[in-house]
């Protein structure tokens, strides 16, 4: 047990009725709702269920399934593909795992693909699985595959697994590939489980689309059609988005039959600490007040924030705070965090403790909103809205499970998402989640797995592959010399191996390790940065966090992949400044009969790691600032763009820097706006503002926004150069798929414009800040003084081509 049990304890119920005749909580509280428990549905045990199977339900306690259990167990076993959307906790799993484990029991030569998005999860469903087959005393074997397991178990998995755990990522570079090494599972594969299919969306859904399209057409080689049976949390389109990853007709099974707890969902909006300038407090304080309140309760509480940083700052703080006027051993270690980078084995015990009750809070990323089993937590709350409906009802989820009280507290930032979440709480509980969207005929995606394909098995004349002319891309492919065809057939031909060129996820495969050199001679590999986040996380002279230690980076040595750090107790942590430019390659589409040159095409993005800022902990305050000299990362996306005319903003009566903080303030609207009208995740997109050409671009530096040289960036310091004038350039305002290749947002955003812009009028025109807030136009620190009316009279310029609805 935790380091607390020995505090007076408050249970959930007697902690709210006390917040509730809080009336200084009370006064910032934006809505209060409360769901009474509700009684479970209800139905029998197949008749044809294996006697075996029953007993160990029963022994239990499971003595009749949930009506959607059942619906799914009858569906599944009549040969029907499924997507089963029910809440958290209300036992999908054994929706698959009976249907499953009948048919092997029946058939012992039946084979089973589970497939999870992570390989925690993936651990976590073997177990469940591995207890049932445990119990029956049947001789079913169940392995995981993926990168850690060792090459000597693997051709046994590959000879002997009747169910066969594993990820997206393993079946596109490990299983597919080497298919004639997979027989007995391919010439007997009658169910594949797709588990969280919500998180397959964008771009990792676009290659999943794919990797199934290559899955299937292997089957289709063995004589295999197998079931596919699909989980996923709450979002607008389940059945679509599944029709769209499977390419074939699906039942949805969306009435859940499980009991529920009682729930408390509090959605608070902090108070406003400078009505001036419209900022509010931060939504970290109200979170470690309250958590470590109920931590201290001996309330199992998550955490859940937007950022790897900020779990380290709010585990750092939590920590504090429980320790703060109790001297009890083992208290510090009843707060944890958990984000990835933390070693799978650090995962597992952090896990093992939430289960067993040794820890009581935990802050983290979204990497606990999946299903990963982390016992029955009581209290959950969210330190900003995490970017879309479903992710906040999901990560809600994760607090009360069937029984007793939960309690669900949404902290709004002063981001303009969460405000007009806070000004407008029925939209959040009126709405439906968001709809998943996929885009896996993208031209860079489908080439890289009709590649992958065609290593697999030869591609056969009048064959489909996707939606576009694989007739075409095969003689494409053929002109590059990768393919040979054959009479009717075209083989591989090059000596690479495809499934290697390209990762689901769309970020570089490599991590770089970060080595603890604290000890003279006795390096130790404490955690692991992926590729992309080591430029911003892990350059020289950061502070990197985990578990609230602090450790300054000494060197991060890109060629070798380490970061090598020493702990430290600072009380700073750093911030990463990066500088981004865009560049017009094509356009795909323009609007007609517009001064202002509305436009959609491909990009090049270019970003640089330029600096960093520290920052104090606690007041926030800037302490100073560092070089960083890190190499570009560049991609190729698609992206909606809108050009303003020079001519037009000389008419304005602002100087050129206020016009460059109306820009400024102007696509930090847009940003959020684009987010909410999309109904997507804000990190699906991404905004720049410079030229079309590439060769200018916005910085916003130590010294102030400037319009910059693309040629200074490589330069040390280019904010401090001469900055450019408005009059060399027209400036372009770019919101763009933050996917390489791009999924389909921007175009949506093209075609948005005048609704886009006419929301962005409205939201600042009708915001009661003075100058700028970040509930608009951003900070007014960041953004300048004459941001706002700036950017309004900007609005106002083109307000012709954007009449007001």
């Amino acid at each position: 047990m935790s380091g607390l049990e020995d505090l007076e304890k408050l249970s959930l119920q007697e902690w709210l009725f006390r917040l509730e005749r809080n009336p200084r909580f009370q006064e910032n509280v934006a809505a209060f709702r409360h769901w009474p428990a509700e009684p479970g549905r209800y139905a029998p045990f197949p008749t044809w269920m294996h006697p075996g199977l029953r007993t160990v339900l029963e022994k239990r306690g499971i003595h009749q399934l949930y009506s959607h259990q059942g619906e799914a167990v009858e569906a599944i076993c009549t040969g029907q593909d499924v997507v089963l959307v029910t809440p958290t906790a209300s036992g999908k799993t054994l929706c698959y795992n009976l249907p499953v484990l009948q048919s092997i029991l029946d058939s012992p030569e039946t084979r089973a693909l589970y497939l999870f998005p992570t390989k925690a999860l993936a651990q976590d469903q073997r177990h469940e699985i591995s207890g049932l087959i445990q119990e029956l005393k049947a001789d079913i074997k169940t392995f995981t595959y993926d990168g850690d397991t060792p090459d000597d178990a693997r051709q046994a998995i590959r000879r002997q697994g009747h169910v066969v755990v594993t990820n997206p990522d393993m079946l596109h570079a490990g299983i597919l590939p080497h298919h004639t090494k997979w027989q007995k599972l391919f010439m007997n594969l009658r169910y594949v489980v797709i588990d969280e299919l919500h998180v397959y969306r964008g771009i990792f859904g676009s290659h999943l689309a794919n990797v199934i399209r290559r899955l299937v057409r292997i089957c289709r080689f063995y004589g295999q059609d197998p079931v596919f049976i699909c989980c996923s949390a709450t979002v607008a389109n389940p059945r679509e988005h599944a029709e769209a990853i499977l390419e074939r007709p699906v039942r949805l099974i969306a009435s859940s039959g499980a009991p529920t707890a009682a729930k408390t969902f509090i959605l608070y909006n902090p108070p406003i600490v400078n009505r001036e300038l419209g900022i509010r407090q931060s939504a970290l304080t109200p979170a470690r007040h309250l958590a470590s309140d109920l931590i201290r309760q001996g309330i199992q509480t998550i955490v859940f924030t937007t950022s790897r940083l900020n779990v380290e700052i709010l585990t750092r703080y939590l920590k504090d705070q429980v320790k703060k006027g109790h001297t009890v051993p083992g208290s510090d270690d009843v707060v944890t965090g958990y984000r990835g980078g933390y070693l799978p084995n650090l995962r597992r015990r952090i896990e093992a403790g939430l289960r067993n009750r040794s820890i009581l809070g935990v802050v983290s990323t979204n990497a606990l909103e999946l299903g990963i089993d982390i016992g029955d937590l009581e209290a959950c709350f969210m330190v900003g809205y995490p970017g879309s409906i479903a992710s906040t009802w999901q990560q809600a989820g994760r607090a009360g499970r069937r029984q007793g009280e939960s309690l669900a507290v949404l902290i709004a930032r002063s981001a303009p998402m969460d405000q007009f979440l806070a000004e407008n709480p029925e939209y959040f509980f009126a709405r439906s989640p968001e709809f998943c969207r996929i885009s896996p005929d993208n031209l860079l995606i489908l080439l890289h797995h009709i590649k992958s394909a065609a290593f697999e098995l030869p591609f056969e004349q009048g064959e489909r592959f996707g939606k576009e002319d694989l007739m075409e891309l095969l003689a494409y492919l053929e002109e590059k010399g990768v393919l040979h065809r054959e009479g009717q057939r075209w083989h591989w031909a090059a000596e690479s191996y495809p499934a290697d060129e390209v990762s689901l996820r769309s970020i570089n495969p490599e991590n770089v390790v970060v080595v603890d050199a604290t000890e003279t001679g006795k390096p130790v590999v404490i955690a692991e940065v992926d590729w992309d986040s080591a430029f911003t996380a892990v350059h020289d002279e950061a502070i990197y966090m985990m578990e609230s230690q602090q450790y300054h980076v000494d060197k991060l040595d890109l060629e070798r992949k380490k970061a090598y750090v020493r702990r430290v107790e600072v009380d700073y942590y750093t911030d990463a400044m990066t500088y981004t430019h865009v560049r017009v390659i094509d356009v795909f589409q323009r609007k007609p009969g517009h001064s202002v040159f509305v436009e959609h095409g491909e990009v090049q993005v270019v970003r640089k790691v330029v600096g960093y800022k520290k920052i104090k902990f606690y007041t926030a305050e800037n302490l100073g600032y560092g070089d960083v000299n890190l190499p570009e990362k560049d991609m190729h996306t698609t992206s909606y763009w809108f050009t303003i005319p020079r001519g037009l903003l000389r008419d304005l009566p602002f100087t050129q820097a206020e016009i460059i903080d109306g820009l400024s303030g102007l696509a930090y609207s847009l940003h959020h706006l684009a987010a909410m009208i999309l109904m997507a995740d804000i990190r699906d997109i991404d905004t720049c503002i410079g030229d079309k050409s590439g060769e200018f671009f916005l910085s916003s530096g130590r010294n102030g926004r400037a319009l910059v040289s693309a040629s200074l960036q490589g330069k040390e310091n280019p904010e401090i150069q001469a900055p450019l004038r408005l009059d060399d350039f027209d400036p372009t305002l770019f919101l763009f798929d933050a996917y390489p290749g791009g999924i389909g947002f921007s175009e949506l955003l093209f075609e948005e414009h005048d609704r886009l812009l006419n929301s962005a009028r409205q939201l600042i025109r009708g915001c009661p800040c003075t100058q700028g807030c970040p509930s608009c136009v951003g900070p007014t620190l960041e953004v300048g003084a004459g941001g706002k009316e700036a950017a309004l009279a900007i609005l106002n310029l083109i307000a012709d081509e954007i009449p007001l609805h």
